[in-house]
């Protein structure tokens, strides 16, 4: 019995692990990395810094997947972000990848 709660949980974790790689794969494909890093201050803010701003806040997803559609400024500085040609789907992906980077 103990093995198979140890396996599951590996392949749990392994499976995890390739979702958030596929989520910053996407983000690196629709070019968000050239402005954005994880853990540190780009030409915009941090994912991390982020996740942590909008942790908790009801709407916070649909408010930011508007943004990365949109484009937005004012909330992190005076450099606006530009509107990035993704999908709906593909805002909310990297959206739900963004606010998990606590």
């Amino acid at each position: 019995m103990k093995l198979i709660t140890v396996s599951l949980l590996a392949a749990a974790g392994i499976l995890s692990a390739g979702v958030a790689q596929a989520d910053e794969a996407l983000a690196k494909a629709k070019n968000c990395m050239s402005c954005h890093n994880v853990d540190k201050k780009v030409v915009g803010p941090a994912y991390k810094e982020v996740a942590k701003k909008y942790a908790g806040q009801a709407g916070a997803d649909k408010k930011l997947a508007e943004t990365v559609i949109k484009g937005g400024k004012g909330n992190w500085g005076a450099v606006p972000m530009p509107p990035n040609k993704v999908t709906p789907e593909e805002a909310d992906k990297l959206v739900k990848w963004i606010l998990s980077q606590k």
